[in-house]
């Protein structure tokens, strides 16, 4: 009899079963696509952002829902100990900006396959095309599984590592969700998260492609500063994307939902107001005899230019030595706060993960066990855990997963 069942083949699940293998467990990984990792495989733009450097306890602070569950899974597997797990199976690494560990090849599908071969290694069977229908329980016992065909499959322990409902074309349709609520646990409200935004002005679309580097943004509710981070980000036909604005939807999203907001970005964040004002002033003098609409090039991307020069207000074809004062501090004042109107996010189909999920207030953060079904664990982003960019979502993955299949293999007689 196969003794821990594996539900999901993504980053959780391949982990979950690695662990409960090691662990002694007869595994099986069950997949209802048609191969591992579909999701995994286009994270990070289809490098993979493995985790993060950082010292472990900086990891706390990054993640937004419910970081102190988290203790048990961080410490009992870091993102060390998750970088060793990956370099002995394989896969060389690098770190980049803001700490981020990526495979040295660029390509997460030497991820997938690491994940695969050490599975293989350990003895896993991996069924695909095996589509779950629900959880067989009785007694407070999970005792299995049936899947979408009808077949019965019998184990000690089931771990849900189904994901969320984010990227649902890579088959995260909320299964796990509906597993959870069955055998009574609570599912907190979902919404996607680390998504990009909608904005209302016009030149969202004017600078769509435009990327922007080392810019500071700040996003308001009227006079109260909800998010402040510095990084990068980049203009879509629909509105704002890239790192910095992807982590602002985890904190203003549920906000946002609410009524519309105001990103403020600072184009020139390493200056003071007084410091840029002496710098135009050069740029002004330098170019003093030609039109404003050409004396700006050095300031900015070539494609937000004419934006820049509309939005101040200044005659596009008036003399730079007949600017005012005025005229000039306004424009100074545009580029420390270059502002649009967030009107809402983008949907699951967009969204890096899912905010919301199974209640952690009834899984036991000690081994990823459910409270309330015994034998049953859950891992990843089926539960109500998230976090910033950077890799801190997939160090959850790799964490819980790991705990969950030592745990469920651990506890079997």
């Amino acid at each position: 009899m196969t003794r821990v069942i594996v539900v999901g083949g993504g980053a959780a699940g391949m982990m979950a079963a690695i662990s409960a293998a090691e662990s002694n467990g007869r595994v099986l990984l069950l997949e209802k696509n048609e191969k591992l990792g579909k999701k995994l495989f286009i994270t990070g733009k289809g490098r993979c952002n493995l985790t993060n450097n950082a010292e472990i306890e900086s990891f706390f602070p990054a993640v937004t829902r419910n970081p102190k569950f988290l203790y048990s899974s961080f410490y009992s597997f870091t993102n060390d100990q998750t970088v060793d797990f990956f370099e002995k199976a394989g896969v060389r690494t690098k770190v980049e900006r803001g700490g981020r560990v990526f495979p040295q090849s660029d390509h997460s599908s030497d991820v997938i396959a690491a994940l695969k071969r050490e599975m293989i290694r350990l003895g896993v069977s991996i069924s695909l095309h095996t589509e779950v229908r629900e959880l067989i329980v009785g007694h407070g016992e999970v005792k299995g599984i049936l899947t979408s065909s009808g077949e019965k499959m019998y184990a000690d322990a089931v771990i849900v590592a189904t994901g969320g409902i984010s990227y649902p074309s890579t088959g995260s349709t909320g299964d796990g969700y509906r597993f959870a609520s069955k055998c009574g646990h609570k599912v907190t409200e979902l919404s996607p998260s680390l998504v990009p935004m909608e904005v209302k002005e016009w030149y969202a679309e004017r600078l769509m492609g435009l990327s922007l580097k080392n810019i500071g943004i700040r996003i308001t509710d009227g006079k109260k500063k909800l998010y402040e981070e510095f990084g990068e980000m980049l203009f879509t036909h629909y509105g704002v994307t890239g790192p910095v604005i992807l982590s602002a939807s985890s904190i203003v999203g549920n906000r946002l939902k609410e009524k519309e907001l105001v990103l403020h970005i600072d184009l020139k964040p390493a200056l003071s107001e007084d410091q840029l004002d002496k710098r135009v002033i050069r740029e002004f003098q330098a170019n003093q005899n030609r039109q404003f609409k050409n004396s700006v090039g050095s300031l900015f991307p070539s494609k937000l230019k004419p934006v820049m020069v509309e939005l101040t207000g200044i005659h596009p074809e008036k003399r730079v030595s007949d600017i005012t004062k005025e005229e000039r501090m306004r424009f100074v004042r545009l580029i420390k706060d270059f502002s649009m109107t967030l009107t809402g996010l983008r949907g699951y189909g967009e969204a890096i993960i899912t905010k919301g999920g199974v209640s952690v207030r009834e899984i036991d953060p000690g081994s990823m066990e459910s409270r309330l079904v015994k034998g049953l664990y859950f891992a990843g982003e089926v539960l109500d855990l998230d976090a910033l960019t950077g890799g801190y979502n997939l160090q959850i993955a790799w964490s819980t997963g790991h705990l969950a299949g030592s745990s469920a293999a651990g506890n079997l007689q």
